[in-house]
Order: structure tokens, then C-alpha cells, then sequence
């Protein structure tokens, strides 16, 4: 971090000012690399005795010293600093012509001036510097007042070997300007496409929750549609035997309390249910498969009480399962429900539901089934999707639905049908332990 700030002299820079930052970079490495060459020859003039040329070169970095300072000073001194450092290297370049030897390499220095001038300098302000430089090169030979010691010839190819160089650079520095022009407009309209997504998606996220709301709304009123039906009949029952002057038993009468106590239990806990539904930290409870089958019998059994319908389940020993109880009672009562409807609405002769239950190493399985004559083929695929019903307006589509959903999220498996010729076959999987 202290090293990216040190390059950008310490500056915040917008995304309008990113070429800016980049010019800032460039002068910090070219100071610095300055910087570094002007003391290495420094020591190596006070070495060779040349203690002239070691203070110029001395002076040079105490220069660039004050450049790198004005440069944190403010962001508006950079054309200046520009300026001095384009004059620096151009009028050193120079000097190093005329009062050195091609014997002594200097002039390899002269490589670097493409890239000072290009990128420290505006391209008009730049091609007089090179003009210049280049100029000064070529009346060396013929000067009276220094005796230079390079021919016009090296001179001339010198200069001809850096326009190339200078070209080179140019066009690059061209192409790299496009690109980056190309990058930061493509930038712009991808932010401004996430920008807009992000608005979309809010938009989604809003109307996605409505329609949980509204879908939770549904199940519970699919859910309690069933129960409440079941304390209608109890009461109504009741009621219609007094009116006639039965006698009621004892035994009657608190069954019926049983029953509608029991339900409006189920009926709590569903909206319980409902409100932890997406809570990872839902409690577990152990308890025999066997009770919570006959648990959701008993829900269904007054409204058989009109109908033909039978219900057929012989529990086996004991199977104790660590899990959500009142959802697999849910996911039960959908499917007997179902069932049920089916049977009545076909006017099947001897309807029956059986439930099978049994034993496997890690898991139990419970089937159901009826003889209400299968499900079509072209619906069987359609069957756990919401709102899909085969009952026109008395259905809602989302019972089975709701079940499918259930085993998914909360026991990791799913509700498996399959449809023969006498009825419809659902098996569903419960695992003993959830992990």
C-alpha cells in the first residue's frame, strides 16, 4: 500500500482522472530511475576524478528531489514538473555529446528520451522537444565551441536509429491509449448495466418475496382447510345427534374433544411450522414412525365417516426416528387427502387406502396407495408442481407440492410416485437420524 501510494504521490484519483494517475506513475519511476543513474555516475565521475561532472550529476538528483516534492505539493504542479524534467533529460542527452566519447556509451541514454517525451508531454509540445534534441545533435560536428569527439556520421545514424525508436514508441503508446480509452468505455456501460441489474434484481427480490408470502399464505390455508373441516364434522356430529334426541355417550363426547383438541394442536403447530420454515435451527424430536401414521389417520378419519372409503394400516414394531414430526404428518395428510378426493370423485367400488411401512438400515420407507385407477400419464410429470390440479376450482395445487418441498429441504430426499392400473403408489422416504 505505502508503495502504490508513494507512485501516485500520495493522491486520490477518480475514474475520470485515471489517466492522470497514470502520468503521475510514470514520473515517479522515471525520477526515481533518474535518480538512481545520476548517483551511480556521481560516484563513478568522483572515482574518475571528473569532480565537475560529479557535482552537475550531484545537482541533478537534488533537482529531482524537488520535483518529487512539488509533485505531493499539488496535483496542478505536473505540467511544470513535466517540463523540467523533459528540459532535464533533453539539455543532458545533449551535454553528454558533446563532452563525452562513443568509446564511453553514454549516448545510450538517448533510448529513454521516447518515452519521457510521449508520456510526460502533450504529443504537440513533444514533437518540438524531439525536434530540438535532434537538431542539436546533427550541428555538433560543426559548433565552434566545443570540440566534439563524435562524427557527423555517428551522429547522423544515432539520430536516425532514435526517430525509429521514437516512431516505435509512438505508435504504442497510440495503441495503448485506444485501449485504454476502449477498456474505461466499456467500464462505464458494464457499471452502468450492473447498476441497472441491481435495480432489476432488487425489484425481483421484492416481488420474489411477495410471492413466497403469498404462497405461504395458500399452504396454510391448505393446510388448515382439512383440520378445520375435521372440527366441523366432530361438532356437527354432536350436534345433529342431540337435535335427533340420541343419547350421547361419555365415551362420545370425549373422543370428539379429543379429536378437535388434537387438531387445533396440528393446527398450531403448523403456523409454528410455517414461521421456522427456513430457520436452519428447527428442534428434532425422537419418536415411532407408527404413531405419527396413525396421528394423521385419525386427522382424516371424520370425514370418512360419510364415505365408503377405507383405511387400511397395520403398525409394525417399534421405529424410532429422529426428525420433524409434524411436517412428515403434513406431507401425510396431503397425500391420504388426496387419495381420498381421488376415490370419491372417480365413485370407485370398495375404496381403499393402504399404508405400508417399512425398515431399512438408515431409513424407513412408508407407502401409500389407492385403487382410484392411476394418474394419467400426461399429468404424472406435472403433479408436484405448484398450482397444477386436477380438480378444476376445488383444488389449489399446492398440497403435493408443499410435500415435495418439504422432504426436499428438510429430510434431503423426495416423494416418489408411480402409477399403475388399480391406483396411484406415493413412497416416501424418511432418513431415521438427519445430520
Amino acid at each position: 500500500m505505502l508503495a502504490k501510494d508513494f507512485f501516485i504521490s500520495g493522491w486520490d484519483f477518480n475514474d475520470d482522472e485515471r489517466y492522470l494517475k497514470n502520468k503521475f506513475q510514470m514520473m515517479n519511476i522515471a525520477i526515481v530511475l533518474s535518480s538512481t543513474a545520476v548517483l551511480y555516475g556521481t560516484l563513478l565521475n568522483i572515482y574518475k576524478g571528473y569532480n565537475h561532472l560529479a557535482i552537475f550529476e550531484f545537482s541533478l538528483f537534488l533537482m529531482n528531489t524537488l520535483l518529487w516534492y512539488l509533485l505531493r505539493r499539488s496535483k496542478e504542479l505536473y505540467d511544470f514538473v513535466s517540463i523540467v524534467v523533459t528540459a532535464q533529460f533533453t539539455f543532458l542527452l545533449i551535454l553528454l555529446i558533446y563532452v563525452s566519447s562513443a568509446a564511453d556509451m553514454k549516448h545510450t541514454w538517448y533510448f529513454s528520451y521516447p518515452i519521457i517525451i510521449l508520456y510526460f508531454k502533450n504529443e504537440k509540445y513533444a514533437i518540438p522537444w524531439f525536434v530540438f534534441l535532434i537538431s542539436m545533435l546533427l550541428i555538433a560536428p560543426f559548433q565552434p565551441f566545443f570540440e566534439t569527439q563524435y562524427t557527423f556520421f555517428q551522429l547522423f545514424y544515432l539520430s536516425f536509429v532514435l526517430s525509429i525508436v521514437s516512431i516505435i514508441v509512438y505508435f504504442y503508446k497510440v495503441k495503448m491509449d485506444e485501449a485504454a480509452a476502449i477498456i474505461y468505455t466499456q467500464e462505464k456501460i458494464l457499471s452502468k448495466k450492473v447498476e441497472e441489474l441491481t435495480q432489476k434484481d432488487k425489484m425481483l427480490t421484492m416481488q420474489s418475496k411477495q410471492a413466497v408470502m403469498g404462497e405461504m399464505i395458500s399452504m396454510i390455508a391448505h393446510q388448515w382447510r382439512q383440520p378445520l373441516s375435521t372440527v366441523t364434522l366432530s361438532i356437527s356430529n354432536l350436534q345433529v345427534k342431540k337435535l335427533l334426541g340420541e343419547k350421547l355417550e361419555e365415551q362420545e363426547i370425549d373422543k370428539a374433544l379429543e379429536n378437535i383438541s388434537n387438531t387445533v394442536v396440528y393446527l398450531s403447530e403448523t403456523i409454528d411450522d410455517f414461521q421456522t420454515y427456513f430457520r436452519p435451527d428447527k428442534e428434532l424430536s425422537a419418536i415411532d414412525i407408527n404413531e405419527l401414521i396413525n396421528k394423521s389417520i385419525d386427522f382424516v378419519r371424520p370425514r370418512l365417516k360419510k364415505t365408503e372409503v377405507e383405511i387400511s394400516f397395520y403398525p409394525k414394531e417399534a421405529l424410532i426416528v429422529d426428525t420433524y414430526a409434524n411436517e412428515i404428518i403434513q406431507v401425510l395428510l396431503n397425500i391420504i387427502n388426496n387419495a381420498v378426493d381421488e376415490l370419491i370423485e372417480r365413485d370407485i367400488q370398495e375404496p381403499k387406502v393402504t399404508i405400508n411401512l417399512f425398515n431399512r438400515e438408515k431409513e424407513v420407507v412408508i407407502s401409500i396407495a389407492d385403487n382410484a385407477g392411476g394418474i394419467d400419464d400426461e399429468h404424472i410429470d406435472s403433479i408436484f408442481e405448484p398450482y397444477f390440479s386436477t380438480k378444476g376450482k376445488n383444488g389449489t395445487g399446492l398440497g403435493l407440492y408443499m410435500s415435495q418441498m418439504i422432504m426436499q429441504k428438510q429430510f434431503h430426499t423426495k416423494i416418489e410416485v408411480q402409477s399403475t392400473q388399480e391406483g396411484a403408489i406415493f413412497t416416501i422416504v424418511v432418513p431415521k437420524k438427519l445430520a
